[in-house]
């Protein structure tokens, strides 16, 4: 409920600070006196868009008007709801806003540079933030609105708290979001059917030619090894046997001369001991040499001109150098692509399986979803038949006793898509006659604003059964309504105040002196400014205001004798 409002610097309002009551406040003052100003603070609240712009509702001389808004979240319902959009929209305020003193503080400034911000717990947040959680702790049923109420999924969401629905409803829209997300994964699928076949096609025909190619770990690197080999045969043969020459076929041969030193290093090696180590390396060195000698040779042995053979190479190697280019990547990479090209084949062409698993799980949910619905739809023709037999009669306490109330159904068409939509399988909508001969229309279609007024009045007494904690603004709900009918709406209107907090714009006596709290806007001059101002009323103060509301007799003893029967009244 709206604990406290405070308004600063709008329009005629220069400081108010009230704090309103449990069940009904009524708000009373002379035409002009500002109970527009007070209601509009509030809609600003709820987002609504400063008309002529925000500048033109800042008083003279301020920087800007403020509007704050405390809620108090004691209702679990309206609390859990609050909570859940502020999941979405504000996740880090969900612990903040938590236990059985949350609190919800809502704010709104308008700026003489024509800008608006909006808060939340003090944050600033975005102005859609606001509205959304505004519209779930604070409803106005305006003069000129199309009231919430009005809203079927308003209306469906209202049936189902009042007649214990909620909960089959709620399980249904978890299997139908259930079902919506694997008919969405199931759609994406087929359409991507005809890319996923040509996606199969390119793979296919990348693993036929990748394998045709017969790639072979390390073949890259030796290949342009061979070819150098091939290429300069010749010169590498002419050299490589001057090298063997050098060191075993020549007269002053590098190994015979190697031997020679090592005979002479035997011979004095008795008599100098010191040259046994020197004789040793000489010996090795020979080995070495001797093992050396012995691989050129080979290698000179296997070297022959082979054209044809690199004409083979040569072509290989641009085999490799052309698939390297088409696949994007280095020839000693191939291979990694070919396996690449058959893990992700493999995927795709099980996919197939994949889908058809899909498909029936899609049919699964659906069966479950259409028993949710039709056990939904059951109970709710079930409840029905109360629910309007319930409204009948509050409308009939409130004057409108030939009004015909009733819940209608209407199935949906077309395929599972539009069938299974978020109120069910069956669109549910609040028909109402007010005059007998009039056929039963959805309540938008209600053309007086006294009818429709107390029409709300008569369904929310009803309706607040199942859905409480929120505060109701009802702005001059008895226009059209006679001093006849006052005591049976302020009587609603307390009843009401039982589910709700009320805050009623009101010029009614009757329905004034039935509140729990009473607020009175004045307008007065001072220094040349004139100023709107807001007082809870209490005593005598109250009695003089309710006897002015009876004809202007507030001086009169016969008003305030009246007055006095009232408020004692509304007190039983």
């Amino acid at each position: 409920m709206l604990t406290e409002l405070v308004i600063r610097d709008l329009a005629l309002i220069e400081s108010a600070e009230v704090e309103l009551a449990d069940g009904l406040n009524a708000l009373t003052g002379e035409t002009g006196a500002g109970k527009s100003l007070f209601v509009g603070a509030l809609e600003f609240l709820r987002g609504a868009t400063p008309r002529g712009g925000a500048a033109s509702w800042v008083r003279k001389d301020a920087a800007q008007a403020r509007i704050e808004g405390r809620f108090q979240l004691s209702d679990r319902s309206v609390l859990e709801r609050v909570q859940a959009c502020l999941q979405e929209e504000l996740p880090e305020l969900v612990e903040e806003v938590g236990g059985s003193e949350a609190e919800l503080i809502l704010g709104r400034t308008l700026g003489a540079d024509g800008k608006t911000r909006a808060h939340v717990n003090q944050r600033p947040v975005p102005l859609r933030a606001l509205a959304r959680l505004a519209g779930l702790v604070l409803e106005i049923h305006g003069q000129n609105d199309h009231q919430r109420l009005l809203d079927p999924a308003e209306q469906v969401r209202l049936f189902d708290a009042c007649t214990g629905l909620d909960g089959p409803h709620g399980e249904y829209l978890q299997h139908r979001a259930a079902w919506l997300a694997k008919k969405g994964e199931l759609e994406e699928r087929n359409a991507r059917a005809a890319e996923l076949h040509e996606r199969l096609d390119l793979l296919r025909f990348q693993r036929s030619e990748l394998r045709e190619a017969r790639l072979e770990p390390g073949e890259h690197a030796a290949l342009l090894e061979e070819r150098e080999l091939l290429r300069g045969a010749g010169e590498l043969r002419f050299q490589l046997g001057g090298v063997v020459h050098a060191l075993l076929e020549a007269d002053d041969a590098a190994l015979d001369r190697v031997k020679s030193a090592e005979r002479t290093l035997e011979r004095w090696s008795e008599l100098l001991p010191r040259l046994a180590a020197a004789l040793e390396s000489l010996r090795s060195a020979e080995v070495h040499m001797a093992e050396a000698v012995a691989l050129v040779g080979s290698l000179v042995d296997g070297i022959a001109d082979d054209p044809a053979r690199l004409e083979a190479v040569e072509a290989r190697l641009a085999e490799l150098e052309t698939l390297a280019r088409k696949y994007r990547t280095g020839e000693t990479e191939l291979g990694s692509v070919l396996e690449r090209v058959e893990r992700e084949l493999a995927e795709l062409e099980g996919a197939g399986t994949s889908a058809s698993e899909l498909a029936q799980e899609v049919e699964r949910r659906r069966a479950e979803l259409e028993a949710r619905a039709r056990e939904l739809t059951r109970a709710r023709r079930a409840a029905a038949p109360g629910l309007e037999k319930a409204i009948r009669a509050s409308l009939e306490a409130l004057g409108l006793e030939s009004a015909r109330f009733e819940v209608s159904f209407r199935s949906r068409d077309g395929d599972d898509a539009d069938r299974y939509g978020p109120a069910g399988v069956e669109d549910l909508e609040f028909l109402l006659a007010a005059n007998p001969g009039e056929p039963c229309l959805p309540l938008a279609r209600v053309a007086s604003y006294g009818e429709a007024a107390r029409i709300m009045l008569a369904l929310r007494a009803v309706l607040s059964s199942g859905d409480r904690g929120r505060t109701l603004v009802f702005d001059e709900i008895d226009s059209g309504v006679g001093g006849r009918l006052g005591p049976e709406v302020g009587a609603a209107l307390r009843a009401l105040g039982e589910h709700h907090q009320i805050l009623c714009v009101t010029h009614l006596p009757a329905i004034a002196a039935v509140a729990a709290r009473h607020l009175a806007l004045t307008k007065e001059v001072r220094a040349g400014r004139t100023r709107t101002t807001l007082a809870c009323l209490e005593g005598e103060a109250r009695v003089a205001e309710v006897a002015d509301m009876i004809a202007g007799g507030a001086d009169e003893q016969t008003a305030r004798a009246e007055a006095r029967r009232l408020l004692r009244a509304g007190k039983q």
